[in-house]
């Protein structure tokens, strides 16, 4: 059974998210899938309301008006749910009031989905630089991989998959979460490997790498690439594109604080300018 997470908030983006899912049963049969979406609370209500023990609200129209926000919002995921009923899979639907990064957040380290799918359409300007999306933020922070949609996606149409890393890190979890979307997608692998001025490496020292982590986890009828370009995102994308590739996957680091702001992050630049899906899992050591 493979558990996955879609967080809902009835846009036309986590719709596709959701339709993605949908198509992926009739592909692997055994899914359980969990909605969640999230009511935000207006700027002057607090947990008091609902229990938590923080001031009440100072206006009782809009403690009446929340309230019912809620209940409506419940309702309509009831009906979505119910409307989606199949045999094919199990499905269940849950409303959450809080702040969206932190109620996802959490949702993950309880529920412990093997897969995050979610719709986004990027973040870029002031939004990317001072606080990032949504998305941004859980591709960061997700214990499980998180696959983000950006826009109506069938999976039978993901033939090519580009999975880029610098492939010095022998991570059995990562190579096992590879394996898993080539039977799960049936599609072509290309492992690319690119090359910066700022971090050269001979066509010798990164087929090397490439070559051992291949044959390390025993893949077969993978691709390779060492593909130069100026940045690492750029010649992700670009090599996505070069290819013609329907998903991009990669890991990140998930650094946080001052280091991710002085750092960045590879993998949420991809993110959010990418015009293909792209697959995302936090490692540890991975560099991103």
């Amino acid at each position: 059974m493979i558990h996955i997470l879609i967080p809902y908030d009835f846009s036309k983006m986590a719709t596709h998210a959701l339709d993605f899912v949908i198509k992926l049963s009739s592909q692997y049969s055994k899914l359980h899938l969990t909605l969640i979406h999230v009511v935000e609370y207006p700027l002057n209500t607090s947990m008091g309301t609902l229990g938590g023990g923080m001031d009440p609200l100072s206006d009782y129209q809009n403690q009446v008006y929340f309230r019912d926000l809620i209940e409506q919002k419940k309702l309509d995921l009831e009906r979505i749910k119910d409307n989606l009923s199949s045999s094919s899979y199990s499905i269940e639907a849950q409303v959450v009031v809080g702040v969206i990064f932190r109620e996802i957040s959490q949702a993950i380290e309880e529920l412990k989905p093997d897969l995050l799918v979610m719709g986004s359409s990027g973040a870029s300007g002031w939004d990317e630089f001072l606080i990032g999306s949504t998305t941004e933020k859980i591709v960061r922070t997700a214990i499980c991989p998180v696959l983000t949609i950006k826009g109506e996606t069938d999976p039978l149409s993901l033939r090519k998959i580009v999975f880029a890393s610098n492939f010095k890190e022998m991570d059995v979890g990562v190579a096992s979460r590879i394996k898993t979307m080539q039977l799960l997608f049936d599609s072509e692998f290309y492992f690319v490997s690119v090359n910066t001025p700022g971090e050269f490496k001979t066509s010798r020292e990164a087929n090397a790498s490439l070559e051992k982590f291949i044959a390390k986890f025993k893949f077969e009828n993978i691709h390779t690439q060492i593909y130069n370009s100026i940045s690492e995102e750029s010649g992700i994308l670009e090599f996505a594109d070069d290819i013609g590739a329907d998903l991009i996957a990669m890991t990140t680091h998930g650094r946080t604080g001052i280091l991710h702001l002085l750092t960045g992050s590879i993998a949420e630049d991809v993110v959010n300018h990418s015009k293909r899906p792209v697959w995302t899992l936090k490692t540890p050591s991975s560099k991103a």
